[in-house]
C-alpha cells in the first residue's frame, strides 16, 4: 500500500509536520517494503490554496491514506473526491508512525480537524472552537465540539529556503519553538482533562 506522510525533512527518521498544506516534505512510502520518495512541498510558501494543490499532489502520486498532524476542509474535500484517507493528530518520528499504521493503531477520520489556513501564523485558529463539532483529542473522532483552539497554528513557517522563485524566511529561534510547543502541551493536557471530565459524567449519568 502506497501512504504519504508530512514531515520536517526528507527522512523516515525526521518528525512528522503537523500542518499538511505547508510541510516541508511529503514522505511517499510503500507500506510493504518502506521504501520511500521524499518530495518538497512546492505549496510551502503558497499565499492560499495550499491545502488544496497539496491534496492534489496526494492524488498525482496515487496514495490512499495520508498521515498528518491537521488537515483542514478543503484538503479534505478533495481528499474525500479523490477516495483518499486521512490519518490527523499523527506525531513522532514518521518511521514510528508509519509501523504504528501498519498494526492498525490509527482511525481515518471522517473531518477536517482545524479551519481554513491552519499554519500561515498570525493567530488562525478555531477562535476556541465551541460548537464547531470538531472534536476532541486531535480531531479523532472524540465529539464535544470542543475544537482545537490552540491559536497561531504554531505558523512556524521557518526556514523553508531552497524552492524556486521563493525567497528565504527566517529561522524561528529555539527558544520561541520550544514556547510553543510547551503552551501546546498545555492545552492538549487541559482538552484532554476536559474529555475525561465528559467521559465521567456520561458514565455517571
Amino acid at each position: 500500500m502506497k501512504i504519504a506522510v508530512t514531515t520536517v525533512g526528507p527522512s523516515l527518521d525526521e518528525q512528522v509536520e503537523s500542518r499538511f498544506g505547508r510541510t516541508p516534505y511529503y514522505l511517499f512510502v510503500d507500506t510493504e517494503t518502506m521504501e520511500f520518495e521524499a518530495v518538497q512541498n512546492p505549496n510551502v510558501a503558497a499565499g492560499g490554496g495550499a491545502g488544496i494543490q497539496s491534496a492534489q499532489l496526494m492524488s498525482d502520486h496515487g496514495v490512499q491514506y495520508v498521515l498528518t498532524g491537521n488537515c483542514g476542509p478543503n484538503a479534505f474535500q478533495v481528499f474525500s473526491a479523490a477516495g483518499i484517507q486521512v490519518i490527523v493528530g499523527v506525531s513522532g518520528i514518521a518511521r514510528q508512525a508509519v509501523e504504528q499504521f501498519k498494526t492498525g493503531v490509527f482511525t481515518a477520520s471522517n473531518q477536517p480537524n482545524v479551519a481554513s489556513h491552519f499554519g500561515m501564523g498570525g493567530g488562525q485558529n478555531l477562535g476556541g472552537g465551541r460548537g464547531m463539532g470538531m472534536g476532541g483529542g486531535r480531531g479523532m473522532g472524540m465529539g464535544g465540539g470542543r475544537g482545537m483552539g490552540m491559536g497561531g497554528g504554531r505558523g512556524m513557517g521557518g526556514g523553508q529556503a531552497g524552492f524556486p522563485g521563493v525567497a528565504p524566511q527566517p529561522q524561528v529561534p529555539a527558544k520561541d519553538e520550544a514556547n510553543a510547543l510547551e503552551e501546546e502541551a498545555r492545552l492538549l493536557e487541559k482538552q484532554l482533562q476536559d474529555i475525561k471530565r465528559r467521559i465521567d459524567k456520561i458514565k455517571k449519568g
